[in-house]
């Protein structure tokens, strides 16, 4: 009888089959961006996608970006730089014809008045906050269309804005560099890449090519490649660090060649 109701009895489980695997904090996260971001992410993708996965790094970054704005500004030297541009894109307006040398005057008082005071910074930030949200959810989109279409992945909306989302704590130590930069060369850096640190055109073709050796931005979109692959459950992390990588270049590649005639495009060839 004792043997039969020995035989019945529910087996205990060892201790360590009864644990069960806790979700990382959001600390850890950080530091796994950095350390071991394929870990990392392996283990986020067990547990459901949490907003503040997405939404700390990115109101970080926005506030870091503000922030170097701010900053730079109150160098006379970047100001004294960023006023010679304007100059150069003004005039450049009226030799082709675009503005009256009257209309260029009024405007080139108009952004003097306008630069570095307190209603710049204000309309700066607010605009750096809209940009950056929209430009979010936008390219968090493409990437998850298409590691839905090529790869027919299972992760969700919300899986890829964690996968995109956590990696921007990279291009926080990337504005950081550049902020660095920028006070101590008196000159306005608005990225790492090697063609921040030459006087090229930027419409020329060599400008382009240099500003993508980043040692930061192919960090960032590496990671955000392992970032797509985990949460996806996928075992093969390389094929969509290609897709991530490529769709980067790809559309960098598309905004350059279109920015000859809609010249507002170029800047996204910073991101």
């Amino acid at each position: 009888m004792d043997e039969m109701q020995n035989q019945d009895a529910p087996k205990m489980s060892s201790v360590d089959d009864s644990q069960e695997e806790h979700e990382l904090s959001h600390t850890d996260k950080l530091v796994g961006v950095f350390s071991e971001p394929a870990v990392m992410f392996s283990k986020t993708a067990k547990f459901p996608p949490k907003t503040s996965d997405w939404i700390v790094p990115l109101l970080i970054t926005i506030a870091a970006s503000i922030l170097a704005i701010i900053v730079s500004f109150s160098n006379p030297d970047v100001r004294q730089e960023m006023r010679q541009e304007n100059e150069k894109q003004i005039q450049k307006m009226v030799d082709e014809g675009q503005l009256t040398q009257e209309q260029a005057d009024q405007q080139a008082e108009m952004t003097e008045n306008f630069m570095g005071g307190p209603f710049f910074y204000v309309t700066t930030s607010l605009s750096t906050i809209i940009v950056m949200f929209i430009f979010f959810f936008l390219v968090t989109g493409v990437f998850h269309l298409s590691a839905k279409l090529i790869f027919k992945g299972d992760a969700t909306y919300k899986d890829s804005m964690v996968a995109y989302g956590l990696p921007y704590y990279i291009l926080i130590i990337q504005i950081i560099v550049g902020l660095i930069l920028t006070l101590a060369m008196g000159k306005a850096f608005r990225s790492t890449s090697v063609a921040a640190f030459l006087s090229l055109d930027k419409q020329s073709i060599v400008h382009f090519i240099l500003s993508k050796i980043d040692i930061f931005s192919i960090w960032f979109y590496v990671v955000v490649g392992i970032g797509f692959a985990k949460m996806s459950k996928s075992a093969d992390t390389k094929k969509y660090i290609i897709l991530i990588v490529g769709l980067w270049l790809g559309f960098a590649l598309l905004f350059f060649a279109l920015g000859k005639y809609l010249p507002f495009l170029e800047r996204f060839n910073a991101a």
